[in-house]
C-alpha cells in the first residue's frame, strides 16, 4: 500500500509515525537524518519509521522497457562480453577449461550482485569491477546447494506420500523459484532459501505482483530459450556459441534485475527500506540535511492542523530574533490579514511598512492602511523617514491621497527632522504631477524656500517653481531622480 504525506497530498511519504499514525515527506521533515534513519515526530517526538523510497517507487510492470534495456549499459556488456568470448578463445583443455569455469562463476557472482544491487534502489547496474574482485564467488555453490535441498524435498515427499505430495511440494517449489533466488541473493543463506515459511511469507507479503512477476519470468526464459535456438540453428558453430551464450547472459540479467526491482518496489511489505540511489538531486542520502527548513516545515503543519495561534507565535518569536526578516514579516503579515487580526497588524506597523517599502508594494500598503484608519482614524507613522519612504511607495502606486496623508502636518509633527525638505517636496510633486492642483504645489515649494534653507535641495528649488508655473511635471531631486517622472 503506497501512501501519501499527511500534509502534502499527491507527495510520497517517507517517514510514518506508529503513535500519530502521520505520514510525512521529505518536505515536513527536512532535518531528518535520513543516512541513519533516523528521525522524531514533529507531534509526538517518538522515533519513526523510514519509509524510503517505498511510496514512490514505479510498478516493474511500468518499467518492461528499461528491464530490457539494462543489459546494454556499459559494465553489464563488458561483463557478459568478456564471459562469452573469452572462453571461445581459450584454448580446448585444462587450462581452458579454467578459465571458462572463472568467468562461469564471476557471471553468475555478477547477476547475483544485480539482485542486491537493485533492491537497495541502485537503478544502474553494478560496476564492471563487482564480477571479478571482491567476495560472493560462493553464490554459485549456495545456489547448487539450494537445489539439492529442493529435489531432496521433493524426492522425500514422494517417499513419504506418494506421487500426490510429490506433486504439490514440486508445484511449490518451482513457483517459489523466484523467491528463493531473491532471499538466497539478499541474506546468503541456504537455510532461509530453502525454508517453505520464508519462501511463502515472501510470496504472500508482495502479493497478486509476484505471480504477475513469475508470468513475466516464464515469457523471458521461453523467449531466451528460443532466441537461442535460432542461433543455433542459423549461424555456423563458430558464431553461435558465442551470441548463445550472450543472449542467454543478457535474458538472465534482466530476470535478475527484474528480482532486485520487486525487492525494492516492496520493500516496505518486506521489512526495509531503501532509496533511489542513481539519482544525486532526489537521492535523500546525498542530500544535506536542512535544519533551517524546520521554521517553515512546522509553521505549515501549524497552519494545515488550524493551529493559528501557535503559527503567529512561532513567527513572533522568530521576528525577535531576525527582527526585520522579509521573509517572516511577509508570512506574519499574510497570517494577519487573514485572520484580520487588526491589533497585532498595528502593533506590527512599522516594520510591516518597512518591507512594504523594500518590496515597492504601493498596493499591499494602500490595503494595511486602509485597514489601520478603520481602526485608528487619525493614524500617521511615528518615524519621519519612514513616513517619506512609505508615502512615496503610495506615489509612484498611484495612492496619491494615501500618500498626503502621511504627509499631513509633518511641519508640526516633525519640526527638527532633517526630512522636512524631502516629505514637502514630495507632497508638491504628488500635488502638481499626480493631482494638477498647481497652486498648493507652489505653495510647498515656497515653505521649502523658507523655512529649510541649509537643506542640499534647497538650492533646486527655483527650478521647480518655474516648472509648477509653467505647469510642467516636477521631478524629484537629482541625486534621487526617478525614470519616467
Amino acid at each position: 500500500m503506497k501512501h501519501d504525506c499527511h500534509y502534502h497530498p499527491g507527495e510520497p511519504a517517507k517517514w510514518h509515525c506508529g503513535q500519530c499514525q502521520y505520514y510525512y515527506c521529505a518536505r515536513c521533515m527536512p532535518d531528518a537524518d535520513t543516512r541513519s534513519r533516523q528521525a522524531l515526530c514533529p507531534h509526538c517526538s517518538q522515533a519513526m519509521r523510514y519509509l524510503g523510497a517505498a511510496t514512490e517507487v514505479v510498478p516493474f510492470w511500468h518499467r518492461i522497457g528499461a528491464f530490457f534495456r539494462y543489459p546494454f549499459h556499459t559494465d553489464p556488456l563488458v561483463v557478459i562480453a568478456i564471459c562469452t568470448l573469452v572462453p571461445v578463445l581459450a584454448p580446448a583443455n585444462l587450462l581452458g577449461a579454467l578459465v571458462w569455469l572463472v568467468l562461469a562463476l564471476a557471471l553468475f557472482k555478477y547477476t547475483y550482485a544485480v539482485i542486491n544491487h537493485t533492491a537497495e534502489g541502485h537503478l544502474k547496474p553494478p560496476p564492471l569491477a563487482t564480477a571479478f574482485t571482491g567476495s560472493g564467488f560462493n553464490i554459485v555453490i549456495l545456489q547448487l546447494l539450494v537445489f539439492v535441498l529442493m529435489g531432496a524435498l521433493v524426492v522425500t515427499a514422494a517417499m513419504l506420500g506418494g506421487p500426490i505430495l510429490m506433486l504439490l511440494v514440486l508445484a511449490f517449489a518451482v513457483l517459489a523459484l523466484p523467491a528463493s533466488i531473491m532471499v538466497l541473493a539478499m541474506e546468503r543463506s541456504v537455510g532461509a532459501a530453502v525454508n517453505p515459511v520464508n519462501l511463502a511469507v515472501l510470496m504472500a507479503r508482495i502479493g497478486s505482483p509476484y505471480f504477475l512477476l513469475y508470468g513475466y519470468l516464464i515469457l523471458l526464459t521461453v523467449a531466451s530459450g528460443a532466441a537461442q535456438d535460432f542461433a543455433m540453428t542459423h549461424f555456423p558453430r563458430w558464431a553461435a556459441q558465442p551470441l548463445s551464450g550472450f543472449l542467454n547472459s543478457t535474458f538472465t540479467l534482466i530476470l535478475f534485475h527484474m528480482l532486485g526491482y520487486l525487492l525494492f518496489q516492496y520493500q516496505e511489505e518486506l521489512g526495509f527500506a531503501s532509496d533511489i540511489q542513481d539519482d544525486d538531486e532526489n537521492n535523500s542520502d546525498n542530500r544535506q540535511r536542512d535544519r533551517s527548513t524546520r521554521f517553515d516545515a512546522d509553521l505549515d503543519m501549524n497552519l494545515k492542523d488550524g493551529h493559528y495561534e501557535r503559527a503567529q507565535a512561532l513567527l513572533e518569536s522568530a521576528l525577535k530574533n531576525d527582527h526585520n526578516n522579509p521573509k517572516r514579516l511577509s508570512q506574519l503579515y499574510k497570517l494577519l490579514t487573514a485572520r484580520n487580526d487588526t491589533a497585532t497588524l498595528c502593533r506590527y506597523h512599522p516594520r510591516l511598512f518597512a518591507w512594504l517599502c523594500d518590496q515597492h508594494d504601493g498596493a499591499e500598503m494602500q490595503t494595511l492602511l486602509g485597514r489601520l484608519v478603520k481602526v485608528q482614524e487619525n493614524f500617521q507613522l511615528d518615524d519621519p523617514a519612514l513616513s517619506v519612504r512609505a508615502a512615496e511607495t503610495l506615489y509612484h502606486a498611484g495612492h496619491y491621497r494615501s500618500a498626503l496623508r502621511l504627509l499631513r502636518d509633518f511641519h508640526k509633527r516633525f519640526p527638527d527632522s532633517d526630512q522636512l525638505a524631502p516629505a514637502y517636496l514630495l507632497a508638491a510633486r504628488i500635488l502638481a504631477n499626480g493631482l494638477q492642483q498647481w497652486d498648493k504645489a507652489r505653495a510647498f515649494l515656497l515653505f521649502i524656500k523658507k523655512r529649510c534653507a541649509g537643506h542640499p535641495i534647497h538650492g533646486q528649488i527655483d527650478t521647480w517653481l518655474q516648472q509648477v508655473e509653467q505647469q510642467q511635471p516636477l521631478k524629484g531631486p537629482r541625486a534621487n531622480f526617478q525614470a519616467g517622472e
